[in-house]
């Protein structure tokens, strides 16, 4: 079955994958702007990474906070990237903020107000001035995500747009070098939707881990397509670990497959909770100063260095926050943190009598889709956004609350740039995306600079497979032992073989492939503590599991759970070459063995290649 044309729809259509906030507002405005769209959601509208986001959306407003400035939003996002954003990024991000709020707000979302009116605006940590906008106390996500859905839901009604459910996709469709389409698995049947550009907004990959804040749906499927059509991936090392998700008692140490997460917001620690381990003792004040208020990645490595330090390296702590409500009073924790309370009693837990089990999670992808600043890859059609892409605006360590925001800017400006004159002959003969045409149309009726381009994603790892693979796959040498690339170190342009990172021991590789193995194995190994050794014995097992599973390739199979397996190792391995190859830490990326990294380094890009002898084996 093909997806068809919407009778008296104008010619160019838009293929959208993924139902989060960029998928939601890209295919609106695309939408409202005439294009004939596609939304395809791998589950429900509501299976995404946005409806469980509890943080809130930053933003300075026209009226902003006693002192805030747009400037000041950027000096704090570069700060916590580490060095390593694109600044030019950066700038986009909080300086067009305001205008996709008040694009929200359009489509029906309806922001806290303080006693006066106003939008109450939220202070988190790293931001310097009181900037983030929430909807329903602490569930912003869901609320955000339930108003799109509903005005999707209004558009289809119009027959403005095709809405697709359930539907997983399996591969690009290239004709001539270009993203024409998708296939997708519904029901049983594989089905393809043509359009004359594909917009990846597939989230993230948080099932990687055996702890994740992330929805059962998040499993890098996007970043997959990507590399399998030929598209570059960048700074896949950087993954951000929240500190503090819990663990369902009858998980034994983590989340079991599709439970839905539950994180417990840094919030309450704010307001007084503490870290305990199983034997009740506080451990924070010993690996920091400022202890549960420390940085985020601070206390989650601090937690799994304590939990290493125990000999459980995927086991959890407890966050006791016992005295929080006696401290302030019988009812504050349900008054404070509504969403929390009940979930933790859906769970059989009482937080105001015993404390919850908690471990870092797996929470954001900084890596992803190297994408310009209008959402272009350097495959010709294939449009990113939101967690997916990679544009670099969250550099080495994304700044808490901005992430929301990426989706909501980067997804407008990816259907600015569709709907612009030339995107069709739009065709990099450098492997790089293209310049920004000068007459995009201007969904936020934001200022644009003639002939400005945006910069790829700068630093970190790029990741380039080979363009053009047929649906089968190039044959491949050592079975499915190593990637078919090059990996190229740094500016100078010297050259290893991706495998020359491992070497083959078969004993690292306890027991058959399974996602609950997959996800133990990362965290043990390529998790919150990262070393040299514990990368390779991740990459060897990786590698030995990808002699059967051959996830380079589109699995043969009508069971989307195959797919997603398949695109879970590969983005493994992905994650596994680009941490081991810096070797330095840096952000989100810490090594233990880590040598002292230069400043040149910080923003440093290494390319990894498809072999070119392999392409055609």
């Amino acid at each position: 079955m093909t997806a068809e044309r919407i009778p008296g729809a104008p010619a160019r259509r838009l293929v959208v994958v993924g139902s989060g906030i960029a998928g939601l507002y890209s295919a609106l405005l695309a939408a409202e702007a005439g294009a004939d769209v596609v939304l395809l959601s791998k589950g429900a509208l509501a299976d995404s990474n946005t409806f469980f986001a509890q943080g809130g959306i930053s933003a300075v407003l026209d009226e902003p906070a006693p002192g805030d400035t747009v400037a000041a939003h950027i000096t704090d996002t570069l700060k916590a990237g580490a060095g390593h954003c694109n600044g030019e990024a950066v700038r986009v991000l909080c300086t067009e903020a305001r205008l996709d709020i008040m694009g929200l707000e359009r489509f029906g979302v309806r922001f806290d107000a303080d006693d006066d009116g106003d939008p109450a605006l939220g202070l988190e940590a790293a931001h310097s001035a009181p900037r983030i906008l929430h909807t329903g106390g602490d569930a912003t996500g869901a609320g955000v995500a339930n108003a799109l859905i509903l005005a999707v839901l209004d558009a289809q009604d119009a027959g403005k747009i095709q809405v697709l459910g359930h539907a997983q996709a399996t591969s690009l469709i290239q004709s001539e070098g270009r993203v024409t389409g998708v296939e997708f698995l519904r029901n049983g049947r594989l089905e393809s939707a043509f359009g004359d550009a594909v917009l990846l907004a597939t989230g993230g990959a948080g099932q990687l881990f055996a702890q994740t804040t992330n929805p059962s749906v998040a499993t890098a499927d996007g970043l997959a397509l990507a590399w399998r059509a030929g598209a570059e991936l960048a700074d896949l090392e950087f993954f951000q670990f929240h500190p503090t998700s819990m663990v369902l008692p009858a998980a034994g140490g983590s989340a079991p497959l599709g439970a839905d997460p539950l994180l417990i917001s840094e919030a309450v620690r704010g307001e007084g909770a503490i870290l305990v381990d199983a034997n009740g003792e506080r451990f924070m004040p010993g690996y920091h100063p400022d202890a549960e208020l420390a940085p985020r990645d601070v206390v989650s490595r601090s937690i799994a260095l304590h939990l290493a330090s125990l000999g459980d390296p995927n086991g959890h702590v407890f966050l006791d926050a016992r005295v929080v409500e006696a401290k302030k009073g019988e009812g504050f924790l349900e008054k404070r943190f509504p969403t929390l309370s009940a979930r933790t009693r859906e769970a059989g837990l009482e937080w105001t009598l015993e404390p919850v089990p908690v471990a870092p999670a797996a929470h954001y992808w900084m890596g992803g889709v190297v994408t310009d600043l209008f959402g272009r890859t350097s495959v010709p059609g294939l449009l990113a956004a939101g967690e997916v892409a990679c544009t670099g605006v969250q550099g080495a360590n994304r700044l808490a609350s901005n992430s929301l925001l990426e989706g909501l800017v980067f997804g407008r400006r990816a259907v600015e740039g569709f709907l612009g004159e030339g995107f069709l002959g739009w065709a990099p003969s450098n492997g790089t995306p293209p310049r920004a045409p000068h007459d995009l149309p201007n969904l936020a009726s934001s200022a644009r600079e003639p002939g400005s381009r945006g910069p790829t994603a700068a630093g970190g790892l790029a990741f380039t497979h080979a363009s053009g693979i047929p649906h089968d796959g190039a044959q491949r040498t050592n079975a499915g032992r190593q990637l078919d690339a090059t990996l190229i170190l740094g500016p100078s342009g010297t050259t290893e073989p991706a495998g020359a990172l491992t070497a083959w021991q078969p004993e690292l590789v306890p027991e058959p492939f399974s996602r609950t193995a997959l996800r133990r194995l990362m965290t043990a190994k390529a998790g919150v503590l990262r070393t040299g050794g514990l990368l390779r014995e991740a990459a060897e097992a990786l590698d030995a599991w990808a002699d059967v599973v051959l996830p380079e390739n589109m699995p043969d199979s009508a069971d989307p759970r195959g797919h997603e397996d398949a695109n879970l190792l590969l983005a493994a391995q992905l994650l596994v070459r680009a941490a081991g190859a810096r070797r330095g830490s840096l952000g989100a990326h810490y090594r233990s063995d880590a040598v002292e990294t230069r400043r040149e380094e910080i923003v440093q890009r290494y390319t990894i290649r498809r072999k070119a002898s392999l392409v055609n084996d």
